[in-house]
């Protein structure tokens, strides 16, 4: 494979993963709700898993193929691109306002999430036994959120928004479009890490950095588009839960998964660097949307710093890792 043909394996196993991303949540909202499952565990469980379908098959086939910093950079790079990038771009779009009591109820997980795995990483690598430690926490907050959603579901603002995006199609079409997604989503994950791996080498960078930038915002792009379209529809919680839902199942399922596969080793630098950077924007995003008198809000003045904010992140590891 030449330099061309890695950049062309990049952008098209980008623009498959978006669109197989999609198309598995669509069959896989419309079958849940088909099944019978309320709108909100919909949302919270389901969709949430969803988004984050990309960055799990690109950091578990970049596991098996013997580049797990590549998936860490895949984690990291996401949650960072997620606050900073996507919330970011969305609050310029539309200033958002949260209202929801389900969503003030999941920043507190979301913190603890990241604290758990911080600690962890202490010993500077994620074992498989710490993989089994984080995706037994993945199946505890999900437990957590059908429990949530089936209680909330009539007193939620979020439920009566996402009853009215969920996709109704039959069942035989909708099973169709989640095992097609699915397995677009294998091929394509597969495409995108052989061409960010060689990418990597022929720039002589670590599969960290290409992880970190590349990746992650690649695989950030669901995420992208279904903010900004809920911020355009005024449906402002729903940009808000599908950030942090996709960045508890980031450091859960997408770490989990691929330090079960394979123990990876996390360097000083990542812990302090990129692990300091996702928990302070994690804790900014804590102050300007929880609301601590009343509705919260992230106004466009804060989504401009957000955008800063990662670009200056940007400059860093450009100085850090490429120069």
């Amino acid at each position: 494979m030449n330099i061309l043909l890695a950049i062309l394996a990049i952008i098209g196993g980008i623009i498959m993963l978006v669109w197989a991303a999609e198309r598995f949540v669509h069959g896989a909202a419309a079958t849940a709700h088909n099944l019978g499952v309320s709108s909100l565990v919909i949302g919270l469980v389901v969709i949430g898993f969803g988004t984050s379908a990309p960055e799990m098959l690109v950091s578990a086939t970049a596991a098996l193929q013997g580049n797990p910093s590549l998936a860490v950079g895949n984690a990291l790079g996401s949650n960072i691109a997620n606050i900073a990038l996507v919330l970011g771009a969305t609050a310029l779009v539309s200033p958002l306002v949260v209202r929801s009591e389900t969503l003030r109820r999941e920043y507190p997980i979301m913190f603890i999430i990241m604290l758990v795995a911080l600690f962890l990483m202490l010993d500077y690598e994620l074992s498989r036994l710490d993989g089994i430690i984080l995706l037994a926490s993945l199946f505890a907050v999900m437990f957590w959120m059908v429990k949530l959603g089936r209680s909330q579901q009539h007193r939620d603002p979020v439920a009566s928004t996402l009853d009215n995006e969920i996709p109704r199609i039959k069942t035989p079409l909708a099973l169709f479009w989640l095992i097609f997604g699915l397995i677009l989503l294998i091929v394509s994950s597969k495409i995108l890490v052989i061409g960010a791996v060689y990418t990597a080498q022929w720039l002589g960078i670590s599969d960290l950095v290409i992880g970190l930038t590349i990746i992650a915002i690649g695989t950030s792009l669901p995420e992208l588009a279904a903010s900004i379209m809920s911020a355009i529809k005024k449906e402002h919680d729903l940009a808000i839960g599908n950030i942090i839902g996709s960045n508890m199942f980031n450091i859960m399922a997408v770490l989990g998964i691929s330090s079960t596969i394979a123990t990876t080793p996390i360097s000083e630098l990542v812990i302090k660097r990129d692990y300091g950077v996702m928990l302070g924007l994690s804790i900014a995003l804590f102050f300007m949307a929880y609301g601590f008198r009343g509705p919260g809000r992230i106004n466009r003045f804060e989504g401009m710093i957000l955008l800063l904010s990662y670009f200056a992140y940007m400059g860093v590891l450009y100085k850090t890792e490429i120069i």
